[in-house]
């Protein structure tokens, strides 16, 4: 009898179990699924928060590939126009959007607009007359516009094959020709120039696209040098300028204009008795005959008048933002009147010279590569010179001067068999744009370019010890803490 009432009481507790761990896993499960929820809630928010967040760029890169040269932060930085950044269809390349976003983060006049579906916005299709799968950058200030193309973040370097990322430059340029009011004035010496302009086509459009104005000039028929010239570029002559027209550009010098020359040899022995007066005003001299360089690894391909030369350090160069390499092709020698300098009031700069292996040849008939006893001794050259003239207090006048035109023009020519342009060798287009950016007293517009070459990576002592410590000693702590804190929990129950 006992036994059956004892049965009965502890059939009646089982169903208020029961129901007890009923409700408690009820309140248990719904308290999971509401902390699974929230988890999923704050991840969601996080994501959409750092969509709309520009984060800070984390660069650890030596050379800083991945993002804005210090350079780029100077130019863009005090801009106080308000400037939109459009980039059409540029998912499949986040280093394109990565690059505009680091804008936002040194200028908040500086807004991005990211566009990856084209075909929902027809407003931009019909205006740039654009595809749905066509992309392009847009850089807007105002009523002023500036628009890239894929084309326009990459270049390459003909003699070594490489494709260069420009996109920092590129941007960077926009963003200031967008916001410049006044716009350098280049202007072309056409009248006795062995060349014609069209030979410099390329030179003269991406000096157009570094916020300048690019046109032609016969000084003789304008009646001198334009009053609006910022910079004067005079190309090797076919013949000797006239008086009127030397006389006129003696005069923009002593007003301080500026002067770019890529003169080459005078290889056929033309007079120009007028042209060297104005050289004279800052004690320079073209020299006769072509240099050729006596190191191969200074040449091109084995023809020692393709000679590769390094800028050296000067005013130029000292604003650039990287080693620069240029090809000159039958280029001069350039000396100075070392006695006549301090009397003209000017002071030169070597801008690129060649190794002491160089000699100059005259005898342009003799065929043989190698110096012989007609050329001349073996020596180095200043191929290419700065030189800076005090008119009067506060007021000079620049000279940068390359005896050599060919290294700047659109002729073709074959690199180990692929063909190509000599203003593509090297980095010919980047300094005579930034010699010209120099002259205008414009390094906003200068050349930006790093080195994306694979370095390998060697950790030092002191970080391999912490890597290692995170690898293998943190996961021991972090198993043996849980251990102790399981054992501890263990005996208090």
């Amino acid at each position: 009898m006992k036994k059956e009432k004892q049965e009965e009481r502890e059939n009646k507790k089982l169903p208020k179990i029961g129901e007890a761990l009923k409700k408690k896993w009820l309140i248990n499960g719904t308290k999971t699924i509401i902390l699974v929820a929230m988890v999923i809630a704050i991840y969601i928010g996080i994501n959409i928060l750092l969509e709309k967040v520009v984060l800070p760029e984390i660069d650890c890169t030596e050379n800083k590939i991945y993002s804005l040269s210090q350079e780029s932060k100077d130019k863009v930085k005090n801009i106080e126009k308000d400037i939109e950044i459009i980039v059409i269809n540029y998912s499949y390349d986040p280093s394109v959007i990565n690059f505009t976003e680091r804008y936002v983060e040194i200028n908040n006049h500086i807004k991005i607009d990211k566009v990856d579906d084209l075909s929902a916005r027809t407003d931009l299709m019909q205006t740039y007359s654009l595809n749905p799968t066509d992309s392009m950058i847009v850089v807007k200030a105002g009523q002023n516009e500036k628009t890239l193309r894929d084309s326009d973040l990459y270049t390459y370097d003909y003699s070594t094959y490489d494709q260069i990322n420009i996109t920092e430059e590129a941007i960077t340029n926009a963003i200031i020709d967008v916001t410049t009011e006044e716009k350098s004035k280049i202007y072309f010496m056409s009248n006795n120039a062995m060349y014609s302009t069209q030979y410099f086509s390329t030179i003269m459009e991406e000096m157009e696209k570094e916020a300048n104005e690019v046109e032609t000039v016969d000084i003789l028929a304008n009646g001198g040098v334009p009053e609006d010239c910022d910079t004067l570029v005079i190309t090797t002559l076919k013949q000797d300028i006239t008086e009127q027209e030397r006389d006129k550009i003696i005069a923009y010098i002593k007003n301080g204009g500026e002067l770019l020359l890529m003169c080459g040899p005078n290889i056929n022995g033309v007079d120009l008795t007028n042209f060297q007066k104005v050289l004279d005003e800052y004690g320079v001299t073209i020299e006769k005959g072509v240099v050729f360089e006596g190191n191969s690894k200074n040449m091109v391909s084995g023809y020692p008048d393709f000679i590769i030369e390094q800028t050296q350090s000067n005013s130029l160069t000292q604003k650039l933002n990287m080693t620069m390499d240029i090809c000159l092709i039958d280029t001069a020698k350039i000396t100075f009147n070392e006695e006549k300098l301090e009397e003209l009031k000017v002071e030169k700069e070597a801008l690129i010279t060649t190794t002491e292996q160089a000699f100059v040849r005259k005898n342009l008939t003799q065929t043989s590569p190698t110096r012989t006893a007609e050329d001349g001794e073996p020596e180095v050259c200043t191929v290419a010179a700065i030189a800076t003239k005090t008119i009067e207090e506060g007021k000079t006048s620049k000279l940068i001067i390359y005896a050599d035109e060919l290294f700047a023009m659109d002729m073709q020519v074959q690199i180990n068999g692929y063909p190509t342009t000599t203003v593509s060798l090297r980095h010919n287009k980047d300094l005579i744009l930034n010699s010209i950016a120099y002259l205008n007293e414009r390094e906003d517009t200068m050349t930006i370019r790093k080195n994306y070459d694979t370095v390998k990576y060697t950790v030092t002592e002191q970080q391999n010890i912490i890597i290692m410590t995170i690898i293998f000693v943190l996961p021991v702590v972090i198993i043996i803490a849980g251990i102790v804190v399981w054992q501890i929990r263990r005996r208090k129950k």
